[in-house]
């Protein structure tokens, strides 16, 4: 299968003479009822148009079909957040030529007079938070994103300033090229009110650095009340994520959460991280919500209720695994890990009681986990902390 993809902007296209030429070659177009609109003017006589709409195997379909090359019309950069990526996941094996138009986010880019050498992108178009969540907690100095009517700058800048990030303002484009074009800077405050052309990108520009403390102290959590040691401690905490080894894991499950300071912690320290974090306790969901907008943590996924009665089969499997409370089912719990944890895949507890430590060797061992050597901890006037690592081999 061969593809010929050519990016155009939001107004009647007008194309370089060599581009001319190869549409006059072919036959066969696609691309979406505004594509059509701004290029017909340019097509041969006789020509054939795939309109790209769902259902998408329909489209799909027509292109298999096809006995001749497709040409494609799309808009800016085919291969920004464009259709050449979604052809090239559906058909690997395809010849694709790729002509390109300015991205929308370069487009604002010039149009406001924005060095954007160092500019991180991120798509909310169609997805969800995630990578906007781990782009913002690594504070870039600029950040392009693509929007959708959900996900609209209002709602962005309202996400923001829920989490503290008040250290940006934005610069927004609405119908670029179009006839409704404006470029509006703002401040956060200023764009969560506002209501904003339907067809709109815009760019973040940091203007200070919100500081990250490596290692919270434990005083500035919102803790249960009347229960102000029930918290993983600082040091303790950061042994823990090291032990972890969490730069070179995906998935984290927090199984106890409590205040939310290990799930917090390992957030801000490695913002790729998918976490899973679990607890029985109704009144720690509102604390560690809280806890997430003092720190600047959004995108934790809350599971609430008792862990051995979840329904874990659509929860993303994990290759780590803090375990932060087990109800004196530790044995269980590890039984039941060893279905879900990935190959290579690491189980940590931060031991007090003897009996959990005879618990997790005894189980880990009889479930062919490889053991690390214990480490002790002693902060402060609390009691001693054991913390015991195994990771699942096979």
């Amino acid at each position: 299968m061969h593809f010929h993809v050519i990016g155009i902007g939001n107004k009647e296209a007008f194309l370089r003479p060599e581009l001319q030429s190869l549409v006059d070659r072919h036959r066969l177009f696609s691309g979406g009822q505004r594509h059509y609109e701004l290029v017909k003017h340019l097509l041969p006589i006789g020509h054939r148009w795939i309109f790209i709409k769902s259902p998408m195997e329909e489209v799909f379909a027509a292109y298999k079909e096809a006995e001749e090359p497709v040409l494609i019309f799309a808009t800016g950069d085919p291969l920004f957040y464009g259709f050449s990526n979604t052809l090239k996941a559906k058909y690997p094996e395809a010849v694709i030529y790729n002509y390109p138009w300015f991205s929308s986010i370069q487009l604002l880019a010039h149009k406001a007079g924005i060095n954007y050498s160092g500019l991180h992108t991120v798509s909310v178009h169609g997805r969800g938070w995630e990578a906007f969540d781990e782009a913002i907690i690594r504070q870039p100095g600029l950040m392009g994103m693509l929007t959708d009517k959900e996900k609209s700058p209002s709602a962005i800048a309202r996400r923001l300033r829920e989490y503290g990030y008040t250290n940006y303002s934005m610069v927004v484009g609405e119908d670029l090229e179009g006839g409704q074009e404006e470029i509006l800077e703002l401040s956060l405050e200023e764009a969560s009110g506002r209501v904003f052309y339907p067809l709109n990108c815009l760019i973040l520009r940091k203007e200070s650095q919100r500081p990250i403390p490596f290692g919270i102290p434990d005083h500035l959590f919102k803790g249960l009340e009347g229960r102000p040691n029930m918290i993983t401690k600082m040091p303790v905490r950061l042994c823990s994520l090291h032990a972890l080894d969490l730069a070179a894991k995906k998935v984290l499950w927090d199984i106890g959460y409590c205040t939310g300071s290990l799930s917090i912690e390992a957030k801000l320290r490695f913002p790729h991280l998918t976490i899973h974090a679990f607890e029985k306790r109704e009144e720690c969901q509102a604390i560690i919500a809280e806890n997430q907008r003092r720190f600047g943590v959004p995108g934790i996924h809350l599971h609430q209720g008792d862990f051995f009665e979840t329904d874990l089969e659509n929860i993303t499997p994990p290759d780590a695994v803090f375990v932060g409370g087990h109800g004196g089912r530790l044995t269980e719990l590890l039984e039941i890990l060893d279905s879900r944890l990935l190959t290579g895949g690491v189980v940590l507890i931060n031991a007090v009681q003897d009996s959990s430590i005879q618990d997790f060797t005894g189980t880990s061992q009889r479930l062919l986990w490889k053991q690390e050597e214990p480490l002790t901890l002693k902060v402060n006037s609390h009691n001693r902390i054991t913390v015991l690592k195994a990771i699942k081999v096979k």
